[in-house]
Parts: structure tokens; C-alpha cells; sequence
């Protein structure tokens, strides 16, 4: 990884003598070319090893802004700061304008030297390592990576992939749980846009004044509140993906500004008479029936249509069975890496059981049992009355499971105890676990 080498391209052979020494003390290795065309062969020599280059403007073969044209072509984002005497400031000033991250005047002292280099090693270090994150993201998010075997699930991964290339709007629709947004990523980052941002944004949870502030953006002194300008999502997402998640809440308003950013890719903030354009592709997704919202006033049919380019269901995980142990074994190899229990498995009372479900939170609700189930579990077997399916609580505050589930279970209390230890004892984590208010944690803490 670039983060401690240092390329230095400089006929004056005690100038890059100096560079070396300068460098050396701040404990970076040093590599030295005399001319640009071997500068080039050592860059492509060592490869990613290099995280910034030094070239002198002046080389017996090529100008310094010639080698910092070669290089841009070998590794566009790779930091060049071209060294300058008083006859070449012209030469600076282009060297910027292709690219160059900086530049030396000489005479320069040894902390102006050093300061550079930390600076440029240090941008090179964080660029390499958003590009190992983004490789990851576009790697976990791989349609592959998506867990479901059933008709109805390969159908949506098909249509998905084949429309991930194509720059055109989708909507996903499905019940809440069902993996809208893990979808939705998959699409952006399986497609040209991949590297570009990734922007959500939850229609349902903004009142209808500041949904369109986060969408939009204001100018300063827009309303009482602006004393600053605000970028909305719209600007975030250029040349991304803008993620407009439960795009069914959206009150009318809005809509009418939606649509027109749809039609003509352009908007203004709120407060401002300039328009913008914006390059983003539009992933919708909703848990509503749009149809209905059309034939009951509250959703624009013009809008529908423009958002249902390519519709895409999810079905909800009643309806797919037999990927239940897929997805069980999924989450017990996510926990298992989380508690050190990686030997944890589901017994075949414990699968029918889950199967049987009737799952209303879908694979959200499912990660939150198993998760659940392992604090639960007191070796490493998951049965029926670790999952805590379908029952109620009794007088005497004992969860009293449903028929398929077996009767010798924890009380409540002992349940809340384990999940605030497991969260060491932060209660809203512990409710959250539990899948219940956080009232009833309180009462239960001792």
C-alpha cells in the first residue's frame, strides 16, 4: 500500500541527494531517477509501492509537466508535486491545471519538504484505502451475495442484474423487512455509477417542509432558520445514486417538485431562482400499494409512471420457505463472528418452528430472533423455546409459547437480563434486541 515510498526525478544529482536525506529522516524510503523516461520505468517498476513523486521541471529528456502526463495516464490519482526554479513558474501554473498536487519553489527548506510529502503520502494512503472499501462494498453487495433460492427471489436478482448496467429508474416494492435497501445497494454498486455516491434518504421519516429541505437544499436566509447555505441530497447524490426509500409518504408538494427533477434533471435549492443540474439515477422503494394511493388522491399517477420505469417486488418471507435455512445460517455465521459462538446451530424442531412463522417484520424480524436466540441458547443448540415465537405473558410474567413451541423457558426477566447483559447494560440496545419498549426493560432492571 502507498503510504512510506517516494519517487524523486531530478538531474541535479545533489538536489535529489537532499530530497533523499530530508525524506530518510522522516522515515521514508526514497527511490531517485535522473531523467523523466527512467523516472517512468522505475514508476511502473514498483508499482503501487510508490505513493507520491518529486520531478524536477527541467530534465535533460522531457519537461516535468511531460512526466507528470505519462503518470496521470499510469495512476490518475497518484500525487505529483513538480519542483520549480524562478524560470519555470509559468511551467507551475500548468503543472496544476493537468493535475499536479503541488508545487516546490527553489530555494525551499527542509519543513516545507517534509510537510508535502506527509501531506501527499497521507492523501494517497486515504484514496487507496476508499478504493479497498469501495471494492468491499461493490463485493458485498454482489447479486450473488443476496440470500434466496426461491422462484419469486430469483426473478427480482434477474431483473435487478440486468437493469444495473442500464442508466434507468426502479422501483422496489415489497412489505417492510424484505430487503428493499440491500437490493436497491446491489443495483448501484453492480453499475456504472458504483464508484459515485450512494445517497438514502427515508421519505417517511421527515415532515413534509423539511423532506424537501433534504432533498432540495436552502440558501442562507431562505427561511428564519437558514443561516447557512445547505446542500440537499439531489447535490450529494451527482452522478451517484439518490435512494428514496418509502417514496409513498411523500406528501403532494414534494411529489409536484419530484417530478419535475425526474423530467428535467434540474431543481432549485429553497430561497434561490438559480437551477441546477443534476446527473442521478433514481432508485425508488415502497411497502405501500401505489395503485391504491393513485385511486384514493394521495399519489400523482404522473409520478408513478415516471418512477416505475422498472418495477421490481420482493416477496415477503412467508411466501419463501425453503430459503429459510440459507438465511438462518446467514445470521448465525454473522453473530457467531460477533460472540466467538461459531458452533451454534438450529435444531430441525427449531427450523419447522421458524418455517411455521408468520414472519410480519419479514428478514428484519428473523435476524432480530436469532440474534435473540443465541444470548438465549445455553449451548450450542438453538430449539424451539430459545426463539420466543408467537407466544404471551402470563400473570405470573412467564412467556407462555404457542403449540409448536416447547414449554421450558425463561422468564421474562431472566430474557431482559441476558439481553442487558449482552449490551452491557445500555437499555435502549437491550430493547432493541428484545424487539419490545423500552419501558419494559426498565421495569425489569434491578
Amino acid at each position: 500500500m502507498p503510504q512510506s515510498s517516494v519517487l524523486v526525478i531530478d538531474d541535479e544529482k545533489k538536489l535529489a541527494q537532499l530530497f533523499v536525506e530530508i525524506l530518510e529522516n522522516e522515515g521514508l524510503t526514497v527511490h531517485v531517477a535522473n531523467k523523466g523516461g527512467d523516472g517512468l520505468a522505475r514508476l511502473d517498476e514498483l508499482g503501487d509501492e510508490v505513493g507520491m513523486v518529486f520531478t524536477d521541471m527541467k530534465l535533460p529528456d522531457m519537461t516535468g509537466n511531460d512526466v507528470l502526463r505519462e503518470i496521470k495516464k499510469r495512476r490518475e490519482e497518484l500525487p505529483v508535486v513538480v519542483v520549480t526554479g524562478f524560470a519555470t513558474k509559468d511551467g507551475a501554473v500548468e503543472a496544476m491545471r493537468l493535475g499536479a498536487y503541488d508545487y516546490l519553489s527553489k530555494p525551499f527548506n527542509i519543513a516545507e519538504v517534509s510537510l508535502i510529502a506527509q501531506r501527499a503520502l497521507e492523501r494517497s494512503r486515504l484514496i487507496d484505502e476508499n478504493r479497498y472499501l469501495q471494492s468491499e462494498l461493490m463485493s458485498r453487495y454482489k447479486f450473488e451475495t443476496i440470500i434466496g433460492d426461491s422462484e419469486k427471489m430469483q426473478t427480482a436478482y434477474v431483473m435487478a442484474a440486468k437493469v444495473a448496467k442500464q442508466n434507468v429508474t426502479v422501483l422496489i416494492t415489497g412489505e417492510s423487512g424484505t430487503g428493499k435497501e440491500v437490493l436497491a445497494r446491489a443495483i448501484h454498486y453492480q453499475s456504472a455509477r458504483g464508484d459515485k455516491p450512494f445517497v438514502k434518504v427515508n421519505c417517511a421519516a421527515l415532515p413534509e417542509h423539511l423532506l424537501e429541505d433534504e432533498l432540495f437544499g436552502h440558501e442562507k436566509g431562505a427561511f428564519t432558520d437558514a443561516s447557512a447555505q445547505r446542500i440537499g441530497r439531489f447535490e450529494w447524490a451527482h452522478q451517484g445514486t439518490l435512494f428514496l426509500d418509502e417514496i409513498g409518504e411523500i406528501a403532494p408538494s414534494v411529489q409536484v417538485k419530484l417530478l419535475r427533477v425526474l423530467q428535467e434533471r434540474e431543481f432549485e435549492r429553497i430561497g434561490s431562482s438559480k437551477t441546477i443540474k443534476v446527473d442521478v439515477r433514481i432508485v425508488a422503494a415502497t411497502n405501500r400499494d401505489l395503485g391504491r394511493a393513485i385511486a384514493e388522491g394521495t399519489f400523482r399517477e404522473d409520478l408513478f409512471y415516471r418512477l416505475n420505469v422498472v418495477p421490481i417486488e420482493l416477496p415477503p418471507l412467508r411466501d419463501r420457505p425453503g430459503d429459510m435455512p440459507y438465511l438462518v445460517n446467514h445470521f448465525l455465521k454473522k453473530y457467531g463472528e460477533e460472540t466467538g459462538r461459531r458452533d451454534m446451530r438450529v435444531t430441525d424442531e427449531a427450523m419447522a418452528c421458524l418455517k411455521a412463522h408468520n414472519w410480519k417484520g419479514n428478514i428484519r424480524e428473523l435476524e432480530n430472533s436469532i440474534e435473540r436466540a443465541m444470548i438465549l441458547a445455553e449451548g450450542d443448540e438453538i430449539g424451539p423455546r430459545h426463539l420466543l415465537l408467537g407466544g404471551a405473558l402470563n400473570a405470573g410474567n412467564t412467556y407462555m409459547p404457542n403449540a409448536a413451541v416447547s414449554k421450558a423457558i425463561p422468564t421474562l426477566a431472566e430474557v431482559v437480563k441476558m439481553a442487558l447483559d449482552k449490551c452491557d447494560g445500555d437499555e435502549k440496545e437491550a430493547a432493541r434486541l428484545l424487539d419490545c419498549d423500552i419501558k419494559v426493560v426498565r421495569s425489569f432492571k434491578a
